[in-house]
């Protein structure tokens, strides 16, 4: 008797982690602790939103690190975009030191994979210790030479 044939529905299936990275416009000292847990948690349903898995966000004064699972079906660009939009215009209404916060018009974003989850999530917890010996500059060369990505210092700073 032949084997009997049942029906399936073929699926789609992916899980990317993604490390993001961008600063406040002119890398301004803006981002407090009145407002950074706030902030945080505001990102964070930006990504649920969107259906990305927010995983771990942390800052200090002038950027951000994300890292967070990206949807299948959402273009990076358009969580990006969604993530700083939103976000810029609601600490612009944590106060009036914060009406005019922006934050830079670029980012970079960089692919994590499951196995070194661990290690980003304790490098992102250490930003604090991390930016006493450097700049927000000096890392954000240093992840883009690690990674291979080619960069062109006269666009890269707004």
């Amino acid at each position: 008797m032949p084997a009997t044939r049942t029906s399936s529905v073929p699926q789609s299936l992916a899980r990317l982690h993604v490390h993001l990275v961008f600063s406040t416009k002119y890398r301004e000292p803006l981002i407090n602790d009145t407002v950074r847990d706030s902030l945080h948690a505001y990102m964070a349903t930006v990504l649920r939103n969107l259906g990305c898995a927010p995983v771990q966000i942390s800052s200090v004064e002038d950027h951000v690190h994300i890292l967070f699972e990206l949807a299948r079906t959402v273009p990076l660009s358009q969580a990006v975009e969604d993530v700083k939009k939103s976000s810029s215009k609601w600490i612009k209404t944590q106060g009036s030191d914060l009406s005019s916060f922006a934050w830079q018009a670029g980012y970079g974003a960089f692919a994590v994979s499951e196995s070194n989850v661990p290690e980003v999530r304790g490098y992102m917890a250490r930003q604090r210790e991390h930016h006493q010996q450097g700049s927000f500059q000096d890392e954000y060369r240093s992840s883009l030479e690690r990674h291979g990505v080619a960069f062109d210092e006269r666009y890269m700073w707004d």
